[in-house]
């Protein structure tokens, strides 16, 4: 295999997901219909089953005004945490980056994206 233009970026679950389930199987690709069928079937238990671009883009315009890396609003998009202590396990340093209000203000900026899955939760 040949790599014609090498060119990475991190993506999200969402994204992820958008792009495994644009991938039509195929015979001789027998081992890789297999990986994205697994894959996708992971992924749709994860919170990024109930996002969309729309959401995302909200999500990193409120988490834009923390002092996050690109990684770590990443790691906050995909995970999807709901207590403080997911928090500190995720941002480095958290305790002197973060105070509790931001940590708080954090959660809640995640609870809003989480806003429809949780609706869902309670319907059923």
């Amino acid at each position: 295999m040949q790599v014609i233009e090498n060119c990475s970026a991190s993506l999200s679950n969402y994204e992820v997901l958008n792009l495994l389930q644009k991938v039509e199987p195929n015979e001789k690709m027998n081992n890789l219909a297999t990986i994205t069928y697994l894959a996708s079937k992971y992924l749709e238990d994860t919170p990024c089953i109930k996002q969309n671009p729309e959401k995302i883009r909200k999500f990193l315009q409120e988490i834009g005004s923390f002092n996050l890396t690109k990684c770590e609003k990443l790691t906050l998009l995909n995970l999807c945490p709901t207590t403080p202590l997911e928090i500190q396990l995720i941002i480095e340093d958290s305790e002197d980056r973060l105070s509790d209000d931001d940590v708080e203000a954090v959660l809640q900026i995640i609870a809003n994206l989480r806003e429809d899955e949780q609706q869902d939760t309670k319907q059923t």
